[in-house]
């Protein structure tokens, strides 16, 4: 029988126990974005077509060839969210955030639109954990992001993090460069895929960043943007090595490394782990001049970065504390131990009675609605129950419970507050 609804191509749903998993990760990403004095915004999943034009770039695959667009009945053009950089800063400057002491510190958490080619990590719905800071002071800004990217990866469990770190320049550094660099490359046009060279006419820099071998090997020998910086732009990026060694932070400066969108100037990075092999990469970010005023605001430095959390849940180490805190909120299964199961004893069941007091006790319980035998213990492994808590006519009389590990089958039989004690999960230090 085939299925007449499914999800659109490109989506997917997230179901559990995974979704448990995604949450862990989403928890310790608040709790260490906290520690650093960022709070969450929430922005819409759509806005105005002309913010994400104006905002990312009309140059950028984002716009040119990936948004979600369409006319909505009021005949306005509206764009499902391709990122969210840009509608964090129009929300700065709609609430008057321009006012409040300086640097605003914000994250988010949520979905992402983009049409492109479905594959393995990459989705046209997809999830983005990201943070900005805006209104900061340039290099110190830079490095706080960095420091705050980095502990968060590590609570994930992640080793080995190295930050993959450029410049691009200022405006005057950058306008001056894409013209070397285009004349550079245009004798060499017939050698470009078809996306380079519109790049070629739009944003040359982002020709540095191809992937195909032939194209590193072309831009292998083009002019060094280094060599074009202004003296602001050399002194940003000195200071923020300087304080990248001196916070100990494991670093390479890569001279092609340029990111996609349009708004970045200065510093950008990506964070790459060396245990992942050749597709090491877990996120990326950078700073941006000119964003703030290009919506309407005063000119203003920025900084952020956005982590595809989809990805970063493929990646995710095995011993990740996200995954131990994921299983730890496992539901103790309560089963009926045998006998006649009594009518009137209560409005409801003895075990969905035991079931509900666990719950009031803060313990995560399910009734396991009658189930015996072979069938009580596919659904405890469904549940990944760590627990058995059987009550009976004997438990009943007693006021006993009889709990038995699901793993190990070792049992024990308590009085029924000691019972409810006993499976309370231990308290855990705040971090």
């Amino acid at each position: 029988m085939s299925l007449r609804f499914q999800a659109p191509k490109g989506t997917r749903d997230l179901l559990p126990p995974d979704t448990a998993i995604w949450a862990a990760v989403e928890a310790a990403a608040r709790r260490v974005f906290a520690r650093y004095g960022y709070g969450e915004i929430r922005t819409p999943i759509f806005e105005e077509t002309e913010l994400f034009a104006r905002g990312v770039g009309e140059s950028s695959d984002i716009v040119g060839k990936e948004m979600y667009s369409f006319t909505d009945r009021g005949g306005r053009s509206v764009t499902l969210r391709p990122e969210n950089t840009a509608s964090v800063c129009r929300a700065y400057l709609e609430h008057g955030m321009q006012s409040l002491p300086k640097p605003v510190r914000l994250f988010y958490v949520g979905p992402q639109f983009r049409y492109e080619r479905p594959q393995k990590g990459r989705y046209r719905q997809f999830h983005q954990v990201g943070a900005e800071l805006i209104g900061g002071k340039g290099a110190e800004s830079d490095v706080e992001i960095l420091l705050m990217l980095v502990a968060f990866l590590g609570e994930l469990g992640f080793g080995d993090l190295k930050v993959l770190v450029n410049t691009v320049g200022d405006a005057e550094s950058r306008s001056a460069y894409k013209e070397k660099l285009k004349t550079y490359l245009l004798p060499l046009k017939e050698r470009l895929s078809e996306d380079s060279r519109r790049r070629l006419e739009t944003n040359p820099l982002r020709i540095l960043d191809s992937k195909s071998p032939e194209e590193q090997e072309i831009v292998a020998a083009a002019p060094r943007l280094a060599d074009f910086l202004t003296d602001a732009s050399r002194r940003h990026f000195a200071a923020v090595l300087s304080s990248m060694e001196a916070f100990g932070l494991s670093f390479v400066v890569e001279p092609r490394l340029v990111r996609g969108l349009d708004y970045y100037t200065n510093t950008v990075f990506e964070i790459v782990s060396e245990g992942l092999g050749a597709q090491n990469a877990i996120c990326g970010g950078g700073a941006y001049e000119g964003l703030i005023e290009e919506l309407g605001g005063a000119p203003t430095y920025g900084v952020g970065f956005a982590i595809g959390e989809d990805r970063l849940l493929e990646v995710l180490p095995a011993h990740s504390p996200a995954r131990a805190a994921a299983q730890a909120i496992r539901p103790v299964l309560v089963a009926w131990a045998g006998g006649q199961l009594p009518e009137d004893a209560s409005p409801s069941s003895p075990t969905f009675d035991l079931a509900e007091e666990l719950r009031r006790q803060g313990i995560a319980a399910v009734d396991a609605g009658g189930r015996t035998g072979k069938a009580l213990y596919a659904y405890a492994d469904q549940l990944a129950s760590p627990c058995l808590a059987f009550v009976g006519e004997e438990e009943l009389a007693a006021g006993t419970v009889r709990l038995r590990d699901t793993a190990t089958r070792e049992e024990q039989t308590l009085e029924r507050q000691a019972a409810i004690a006993r499976l309370r999960p231990a308290p855990t230090e705040p971090r």
